[in-house]
């Protein structure tokens, strides 16, 4: 049978082994006669699976004990409205980053709440996007600083912090949470959308410092409430128990490769593979300044691009799915996760290569 591979960039291909156990568990879950999903959230059985998840998530991430871990819904976009909404004021002014397509989104949403306002944004030079590192004169009065180390869409990321003095950083990790290793410490709040490196979609994940709780505004709807969720241990309203589920045995499955050093290594790899198949090609482009690429998300482009569908059917008769790039920049796009083995960008750097030796 020939291998399929699923470049999705969210929701995104999971572990294999993580979707094998499910698979086993999916009717009869720990001798239960039920599955996990038809079982109370408050049950002794489910405050475990919830318990251990969080455990695990602290662990790999080493978060500190003075923040706190929610698992709540609404995706990265809910959580746009979630920070605004929870740690700002009306008219207070909040500083955002724009690296591409989802952190705009971030300050159109923000903008409802506060008095968002844009103090860096990636730009073009000479035809790639370019995004150097931000330095600001933040007021003491400032909200937080919002932005989103790494964009799916535009593959735009940055290694660097905004130097915004004692202002809370806010990062949006929804495509590179648990990629590598991260000093949580350095960020008043961190989100991340689940689809892509923690579990299917319909769950988020929300690390915020203690000392920022509090201070929602009153028109915050209770399930965006993180002061409220965190009392209720995320369980002020029913969870996604599945989503939760399954992003706790992607956390085992995570510890058991050798935690995020070992998945930065592997990441590296997969990325470096890949852009150099780009980069020692006069067929295939990258639009992203070397120092800005990012290594999940590899957006790239053929020389004549009347042969796009014509890649894209090739690629998924060879097994290479969802390879189209986003439909706001055209394209394609290979997102390369954690769940996606190097075997898979190998093989998809053959069928480049053979594609470009038939049609260069």
């Amino acid at each position: 049978m020939m291998s399929t591979f699923n470049f999705s960039a969210g929701p995104a291909k999971l572990p294999d082994a993580v979707m094998a156990k499910a698979q086993s568990e999916f009717t009869d879950w720990q001798g239960q006669h039920s599955s996990v999903m038809e079982i109370s959230h408050r049950s002794s059985a489910f405050m475990a699976v919830a318990e251990a998840a969080e455990q695990n998530l602290r662990s790999l991430l080493a978060v500190p004990n003075n923040y706190k871990v929610l698992f709540v819904q609404g995706g990265g976009r809910g959580q746009f409205a979630g920070v605004p909404l929870n740690f700002s004021e009306q008219g207070q002014r909040a500083l955002h980053l724009v690296s591409g397509s989802w952190s705009k989104g971030a300050v159109a949403e923000s903008a409802k709440y506060n008095d968002a306002q844009i103090i860096a944004s990636a730009e073009k030079v000479d035809g790639l996007s370019v995004f150097n590192p931000v330095t600001y004169e933040a007021d003491a009065n400032d909200a937080y600083c919002h932005f989103c180390p790494n964009e799916t869409v535009d593959g735009v990321a940055f290694d660097w912090l905004p130097d915004v003095g004692s202002v809370p950083l806010v990062a949006d990790m929804s495509s590179t949470i648990l990629s590598q290793p991260l000093d949580v410490s350095k960020f008043g709040v961190i989100y991340a959308g689940a689809q892509k490196n923690i579990g299917p979609s319909g769950l988020s994940v929300v690390i915020v410092r203690e000392d920022l709780l509090g201070k929602a505004q009153s028109i915050t709807p209770s399930f965006l409430d993180y002061t409220l969720q965190a009392k209720h241990d995320s369980m002020y309203n029913t969870p996604p128990t599945y989503s939760w589920y399954l992003a706790g045995l992607v956390f085992e499955w995570l510890k058991d490769q050798g935690g995020l050093e070992h998945m930065a290594k592997v990441n590296k790899a997969k990325s470096e593979l890949l852009y150099n198949a780009i980069d020692n090609s006069d067929f295939y482009a990258n639009p992203v300044a070397v120092a800005n690429r990012s290594k999940m998300n590899v957006p790239f482009t053929l020389a004549d691009s009347e042969l796009d569908s014509v890649f894209l059917s090739e690629a998924l008769d060879s097994g290479l799915q969802a390879l189209k790039g986003h439909r706001m920049v055209g394209g394609m796009r290979a997102s390369i996760y954690n769940a996606m083995p190097i075997e898979g960008v190998q093989a998809l750097v053959a069928f480049m290569q053979e594609f470009e030796r038939k049609y260069g």
